[in-house]
């Protein structure tokens, strides 16, 4: 048997999330889900859900990776009490935080493109 660990969060991953919450979220997670990984947007909502799940502390020993990342993100996403709004602002900010660092080594403009 062969075992796949990913380190962070992977894009390929955003479309098993789609329907855990309200049409909102749906509608990001299916908008996402469409873009390739090094579009903006798919880099902002994968650093979002690092931070959500705390991929950075993830241990290949601990339980959280024994799950896998689609497990792990969609427990983390399913037991998230705030809105859907809440989340959205969230992303957002993961967003802006990545077309900041992007812009600030010359590579933003390229990718917006």
């Amino acid at each position: 048997m062969r075992f796949h660990f990913e380190i962070l969060f992977p894009h390929s991953r955003v479309s098993g999330l789609k329907r855990l919450r309200d049409k909102e979220w749906q509608s990001l997670a299916e908008r996402i889900a469409a873009l390739p990984e090094t579009h903006p947007d798919a880099l902002g909502f994968s650093y979002m859900m690092i931070k959500l799940c705390d991929c950075l502390n993830c241990d290949l020993s601990s339980y959280k990776a024994s799950l896998g990342c689609s497990t792990c993100s969609q427990r983390t996403i399913a037991a998230i009490r705030g809105s859907d709004e809440m989340l959205l602002k969230q992303f957002q900010k993961a967003r802006q935080e990545v077309l900041a660092y992007l812009n600030s080594i010359g590579a933003g403009e390229q990718m917006a493109a």
